[in-house]
């Protein structure tokens, strides 16, 4: 379709509710698409908005009463564009008023909307210009722009600015089955090239380490991150075992010992082990007065120890011996030792701290007790490492103390966000501070409507492939100002590789086809991978990684 040709006209709207346009009669209402980026020129500014509806309108209400038959090919003819016509409704979502001086869109800053258009005004579709002043390209040399994907119905990159993605907490949703994990590869690829942050990523399902399954009707794999990035990425592994059976090469094992696990870890697992309020009271009791080595020397004690110790500290021992028998579950993770003498979580701060992306593996060790009690122990350490460095930061004001910016991805994250339990878990606290500490979040999950609306509305930039639940689509909209407007959009994704992108990190909303990640993206990201470097790179790499790490 020309860009040029007006596409109708503007006949009602408002502010609030968004625009009316009745369409030219040479423009069929089969080629509007919810979602479609489109232009609205005003007398004075230009107005970028988004389809948000499409429907059907008739001049007289004799016309439905009396529709042409199906072989009345004229009548149907002489009745389109007037007797009959097809409507839009449009959300602006940017505006362009040009200065005396002649700016263009292009050098222009485009502002929130405050008015829109008058009567009349004609719509067109975007051209390549539009989108590319609006959502830039990505070699820019000014911003760390990254091309998630296009637009529905044009070849042109939609990118997003990486700076503001990563300074504040992020989300990916969608059902489960609409490539969420996919969408995740993708952005952790670009902000890996880019250079925007360094990566902790909880990878549940060895997703995003090593090579993961493929999508589709036939069997096929993709590359991982660390084979993406042989040099910048090190797998960590709660499974060694599994992960070697894998064919990873040169993941570093992972454990964690009873003195790292405190009474916040255990409340925000309660509901696997079943613990009852009265057993975290006395777990409290018992921290106080052993400290850190409080659950071995639990472990260890007799009936008559802890019916001496409740005499003494005031306890209850029908719940420490409760407590004691359900916290053996703990000792049967592969992952768990009841002390460590190196210090593995250090070992990933070292990691991050060389400007080096973990990945952190769970093997068979990925049921949600395993999951939630690893992701909390180690996250809660690297964010009080992270304060310390922030407050040294604010107090020095030297940039060489600047801690690098951290993502942390989390998958199933309603499990730890949702509002029971976001005030306990040190995830609640970093999507809360936001940039304040400079860690946030990437969270990847199918029930959005689970997590804290608190913290929901702090996520900077959303995500969102399709979404059935009206539950799960309020939830994505919480915050969100025109939300209402979006919601048809989001309704009517495809149930593949399309997905809706608001917030922090994009000028506008915007739906995109999602960029494939396959062969043609390995090339264009420009990554080396591992079985494409002789035999010899790949064991000094594998060499210099280990030294870097102590070893």
């Amino acid at each position: 379709m020309n860009n040029d040709t007006p596409l109708g006209s503007v006949i009602q709207g408002s502010l609030s509710q968004g625009l009316e346009v009745r369409l030219h009669a040479d423009v069929s209402v089969e080629d509007m698409r919810v979602g479609k980026f489109l232009v609205v020129q005003g007398v004075r500014s230009r107005f970028f908005c988004m389809l948000t509806d499409v429907s059907l309108g008739t001049a007289s209400q004799r016309i439905l009463a009396n529709p042409p038959q199906p072989t009345e090919l004229f009548l149907q003819e002489v009745l389109a564009g007037g007797g009959t016509y097809g409507t839009i409704d449009l959300a602006p979502m940017l505006m362009f008023t040009p200065e005396n001086n002649g700016d263009t869109v292009d050098n222009t800053q485009l502002l929130p909307v405050k008015t829109i258009p008058g009567h009349f005004s004609q719509v067109y579709d975007a051209s390549e210009r539009d989108f590319r002043s609006v959502f830039g390209w990505e070699d820019d040399p000014h911003r760390r722009n990254f091309a998630i994907g296009q637009p529905i119905d044009m070849d042109v990159p939609i990118c997003i600015d990486l700076n503001r993605f990563v300074e504040r907490s992020n989300g990916i949703f969608g059902k489960s089955g609409t490539g969420k994990s996919f969408l995740t590869r993708l952005l952790l690829s670009g902000i890996i090239k880019q250079r925007a942050a360094v990566n902790l990523i909880f990878d549940m399902h060895s997703e995003y380490g090593w090579e993961a399954v493929s999508e589709g009707a036939n069997f096929s794999t993709v590359k991982g991150l660390r084979q993406l990035f042989p040099g910048q990425v090190q797998i960590f592994t709660l499974d060694p075992e599994a992960t070697k059976r894998r064919g990873v090469r040169d993941a570093q094992e992972l454990y964690i010992s009873f003195d790292q696990i405190d009474v916040e870890d255990l409340a925000l697992i309660g509901r696997e082990l079943n613990l009852s309020e009265a057993s975290l009271e006395n777990a409290i009791i018992l921290r106080n007065e052993f400290g850190k080595a409080w659950i071995n020397r639990l472990l260890t004690m007799s009936n008559e120890e802890i019916q001496e110790f409740c005499e003494v500290k005031m306890g209850s021992k029908s719940s420490i011996m409760a407590l004691q028998r359900k916290l053996t579950r703990l000792a049967e993770l592969k992952y768990i030792r009841h002390t460590c003498p190196h210090n593995y979580v250090k070992q990933i701060l070292d990691t991050l701290d060389a400007g080096k992306h973990v990945v952190v593996e769970f093997g068979s060790q990925s049921n949600m007790l395993s999951y939630m009690l690893a992701t909390n122990v180690i996250a809660r350490r690297i964010h009080a490492s992270y304060v310390r460095k922030a407050d040294r930061f604010l107090q020095t004001k030297n940039p060489s103390d600047r801690p690098t910016q951290l993502v942390i991805t989390i998958e199933e994250a309603h499990r730890f966000l949702d509002p029971a339990t976001a005030k306990q878990t040190i995830f609640g606290t970093i999507a809360r501070e936001m940039r304040k500490y400079f860690v946030t979040l990437l969270v990847v999950d199918q029930r959005p409507s689970g997590i804290d609306n608190e913290v929901m509305s702090q996520i900077g930039t959303r995500i969102t492939a399709l979404l059935n639940d009206e539950k799960d689509i309020d939830a994505i909209f919480t915050g969100v100002s025109g939300g209402q407007n979006l919601r048809s959009v989001l309704a009517k994704l495809d149930s593949k590789q399309q997905a809706l992108l608001l917030g922090h990190a994009v000028p506008m909303p915007v739906v995109v086809r999602t960029r494939p990640y396959d062969a043609d993206f390995y090339a264009e990201i420009g990554a080396t991978a591992w079985d494409e470097l002789p035999d010899a790179q790949v064991f000094q790499a594998a060499k210099a990684a280990r030294a870097d790490l102590g070893f």
